[in-house]
Formats: C-alpha cells, sequence, structure tokens
C-alpha cells in the first residue's frame, strides 16, 4: 500500500491538531522548541529576542512546532547525532552524512517558517483577512517540507543532491552563536564552536559549482570570522541571483518515495544566474560585515574589486593568522 507523502501546503494546515511533520493528530498536544534546548541552554539564548519576517520580536523558547507522540523518536535520533557532533566540533561535523546536516538545518528553517504561518493564519483570522503567499514560494516550500518528512520515512534522493551543504573550519570566539536565514531563497549560515555552515536547501547543488573558484581557493583551510561571513555574504547573494525555480518528479511507491532533481537549465538557454553587480554585493556584504563595520562604500571603494578578507589584488588566498582587525 503506498502512503502518501503530507502536503500542508494543499489546504494550510497550520493547526494544534496537526502534526507539522507527518499531519497526524496530536492528541494530547505536543509541543517542540525549533532551537534545541542543547543550543538555547549553551548560549543563553532561551530568554533572548529573535524578529521574525513580520517584525514581531519573540524570545527562542517560544518559537516551537506541534508534533505527534509517533515521531518524536526519529526526531530525538536525530538531534542527538547532530548535538554529538556540533558538541565536539568541526571534524565531527564533517564526518556527518549530508542528508542528516539537510535534515537537521531544514528542521530549523521550516520550523521557523511553520511558526510564522500559525502565528500569522491566527493574527489573520482575527482580523478577518487570509494570508498571501507567492507560489513560487508556496512550491519551494512544499519541496522542503517533503524532502524533511525524510526524517521519519523512506525518501531516496537520486540524481543531482537538491541542495548545496559545505562546512568549514572557523577560529570563533568560545561564545559564538550566529543564526541566520533566508526564507525566499532557502538559504542558511550557522556559526558556533570552530566551525561554520552555509547551505542552499534548493539550489539543486548550483551555488556550490557557481562559487567552485572561491572554494577551490579556501579549500579546508581554517577562516577568520570575517572571511566566513564574507563567503555567507556571496552564497546568500548567489542564492538570490539564480533565476530558476527548482523541479523534482516525485515517485511515491510502497517502500519509498523517490526524489528526483531535474535538470535546472531545461529548454531555456539563459545563464542560471542573473548577473552579479558589485555594488548589490557590497550592501549585502555591509550586513554581514556589521559586527566589523565596514560600510558599503568602503566594502565597494574599488568598483571592479569589492573589498575582500579571503583573497588579496593578486588572487593570492589571505592566512586567518594575518587578518588583525
Amino acid at each position: 500500500m503506498i502512503i502518501p507523502a503530507y502536503k500542508p501546503f494543499d489546504r494550510f494546515t497550520f493547526d494544534d491538531r496537526t502534526c507539522f511533520l507527518s499531519g497526524n493528530p496530536t492528541s494530547p498536544l505536543h509541543k517542540l522548541p525549533v532551537f534545541p534546548e542543547w543550543i538555547t541552554d549553551t548560549y543563553g539564548l532561551a530568554d533572548k529576542p529573535f524578529k521574525l519576517l513580520d517584525e514581531t520580536i519573540v524570545v527562542y523558547s517560544d518559537i516551537e512546532v506541534i508534533y505527534s507522540q509517533d515521531i518524536i523518536k526519529q526526531l530525538y535520533t536525530l538531534e542527538k547525532k547532530i548535538k554529538t557532533a556540533f558538541t565536539a566540533g568541526y571534524e565531527q561535523v564533517k564526518g556527518l552524512e549530508q542528508i542528516e546536516l539537510f535534515q537537521w538545518i531544514s528542521k530549523l528553517v521550516y520550523g521557523l517558517i511553520y511558526h510564522e504561518i500559525r502565528t500569522g493564519l491566527n493574527n489573520k483570522a482575527l482580523n478577518g483577512d487570509g494570508m498571501d503567499f507567492s507560489q513560487s514560494l508556496v512550491h519551494k516550500l512544499s519541496n522542503l517540507h517533503l524532502m524533511l518528512q525524510s526524517v521519519i520515512r523512506n525518501v531516496v534522493f537520486e540524481g543531482v543532491s537538491p541542495w548545496t551543504i559545505l562546512i568549514f573550519p572557523v577560529n570563533n570566539p568560545p561564545s559564538t552563536f550566529s543564526y541566520r536565514d533566508e526564507v525566499n531563497t532557502l538559504t542558511f549560515s550557522l556559526k558556533m564552536q570552530d566551525f561554520g555552515i552555509i547551505a542552499c536547501l534548493q539550489d539543486n547543488n548550483a551555488n556550490e559549482h557557481y562559487h567552485k573558484d572561491i572554494l577551490a581557493k579556501v579549500g579546508d583551510k581554517q577562516l577568520h570570522p570575517i572571511q566566513f561571513e564574507e563567503l555567507c555574504g556571496r552564497f546568500f547573494y548567489s542564492a538570490y541571483l539564480l533565476n530558476r525555480l527548482p523541479q523534482y518528479t516525485v515517485l511515491p511507491l510502497e517502500d519509498a518515495i523517490y526524489i528526483e532533481s531535474m535538470p535546472l537549465g531545461g529548454m531555456n538557454s539563459k545563464p542560471l544566474f542573473d548577473a552579479w553587480q558589485n555594488k548589490t554585493y557590497a550592501q549585502v556584504l555591509e550586513n554581514f560585515w556589521k559586527e566589523w563595520g565596514y560600510t558599503r562604500l568602503e566594502i565597494n571603494k574599488d568598483p571592479e574589486k569589492p573589498m575582500s578578507f579571503i583573497s588579496d589584488h593578486a588572487g593570492n588566498f589571505i592566512s586567518a593568522e594575518s587578518i588583525i582587525l
């Protein structure tokens, strides 16, 4: 018997009676924090403010998903594996399977989106309005949720990976915890311990290929935090420039759901990415370098070669040890 995948976006099912991941009933009500307690406790985040997409301010511990008891074992198994690796540091994180990282990152990103949709629907219901979502965003979120169901059922990914996930060694200060995401492009970054992660959750690996030259230069060298943030700026911007909407062939069978990435190029001869504009990139990078106070004017002082802490004017890699800020 083929059990169909749960599709919450078909009817916008985001209530207290339905599990966020399986669609099963949630009686009695169970709530799970999106940011796991081992992170909020370690970094003292539980009561710290977190700004949602609609500019509403909540605290980390208030961001929750509704789940059914029958999936908790799978969720905890994944969380335990991630906690063990992340606590140990870069080498152990590098040893995780890409699918495990994808599942955990997607759980965070989708969990935040789920919380915002539930909050938004409740607010709109009180006001008598509906919620507006672009069709392309619904398409992406539906695919993300389908792929996230690999935590609780057998999902086989065939062909090109739907995602780009990269891990870098970073000499972060001990108390560092920095989370970012961008919903429209499903782009994510995390900086903690002695590592940083950049993920594009639905790009069919296109962004990694786009940045192949700079990634070859970086390799597995340890990065200064400002170098990692520069990479984040590059990936967040290129994810915005990607002008294709990824498509997937989904085949549900009795043993598994098979998902295959369709070629991004298709019949379109247009380049996958729109033209890179250094002026716009400088605006993006200014946000990522806010900690160090660099402005877009400084970053783009040379319009042909924006400021970089990864490579010098000759194109040589700048070692983290040589950077003094």
